[in-house]
């Protein structure tokens, strides 16, 4: 698709130099160049400007704050004014936390640390992704999967034993075995079902109320993405699925997927809920899609910005799929 990189978390061109990675002495003398930059999460949400929260903090290495990091920086990439490396704090806790708010499904709180200067706080990567550019929100996706693998892969597979961070961030090895562990990412696809002029939308419990989104679910082993989408699909609106085409990925980091657009032409109308996969689908009218995304429709809310939902409905409306 000729606007498949535009999707939120992809195209921005970063250069991994990945090479870097095993260096110890390049890793070591980057970290002391004048142009390297660190970029602060805490408790997987970025340090953005508070008055541009569109804008990650890039800080210097020498921040008295980065001292506080619960593990090693993980090396992100060059960009064209230098190295980047992700720091972690999650340590840190703020004073009258409210931690209702950090479980709730969008996170609107904000947290300042008093080593920081008062513009600048950590947001919740879902409520700020449509206003970061391409680089700032591959660099916050990136380093909040990569984290939050180190957090819940901290064992050996192979022996159990506590494993170590290594190559900059991108392994843990393990002392014991010798084993190599590398971060992981879950292949989901997210489906956009039509059949003429109607979209297949579907919610899951919990949800705010009027909001729908496309369908999705995780590609189990040994299924390609096309069999996955008409499983899927099946399962939790026993609709039967035709022709899928690919059209445009998205990674996800929330906490660690890559999300394959696809699309596909539906050969069944009538829909039976899995209540325990939905609480509820429906087919939208291209026109009712429209009156959503202008926010005009009495119950159906507009699917969330930079999600990769959001990205194929607009597209869909548009006539840009192809």
């Amino acid at each position: 698709m000729k606007h498949a990189e535009t999707v939120t978390f992809g195209g921005s061109g970063l250069d991994r130099f990945a090479h870097l990675r095993g260096d110890a002495q390049g890793l070591s003398k980057a970290k002391q160049c004048a142009g390297t930059t660190a970029i602060l999460l805490w408790r997987g949400k970025p340090l953005v400007h508070a008055e541009d929260r569109g804008t990650l903090v890039r800080l210097p290495m020498d921040h008295v704050v980065l001292k506080e990091a619960i593990s090693e920086p993980i090396y992100l990439g060059r960009e064209n004014s230098g190295d980047c490396f992700a720091y972690d704090i999650s340590n840190w806790t703020p004073d009258a936390l409210d931690s209702d708010a950090l479980d709730s499904f969008l996170d609107r709180s904000e947290q300042h640390h008093p080593l920081l200067d008062a513009g600048q706080v950590f947001c919740e990567l879902r409520g700020i992704m449509p206003e970061l550019s391409a680089r700032d929100a591959e660099l916050a996706a990136t380093a909040k999967a990569v984290f939050g693998w180190h957090r819940s892969h901290r064992f050996c597979a192979l022996c159990g034993e506590q494993s170590v961070m290594a190559m900059a961030g991108w392994q843990r090895d393990c002392p014991s075995c010798g084993g190599h562990h590398f971060p992981r990412t879950d292949p989901v696809v997210i489906m956009l079902i039509t059949r003429g002029n109607n979209v297949l939308m579907g919610r899951s419990p919990g949800w705010p109320e009027g909001m729908y989104s496309l369908l999705a679910g995780f590609v189990e082993p040994g299924e390609t993405l096309e069999a996955a989408v008409r499983r899927e699909v099946v399962e939790e609106a026993n609709i039967k699925v035709g022709d899928v085409e690919y059209v445009a990925s998205q990674p996800w980091a929330f906490p660690s997927s890559l999300m394959f657009g696809c699309r596909g032409e539906a050969l069944s109308e009538e829909i039976t809920v899995d209540p325990a996969e939905l609480e509820d689908a429906m087919w939208v009218s291209r026109e009712e899609m429209m009156q959503a995304f202008a926010g005009q429709h009495p119950v159906l809310k507009p699917a969330r910005k930079g999600a990769i939902a959001h990205f194929l409905l607009r597209n869909w409306l548009a006539d840009r799929i192809d």
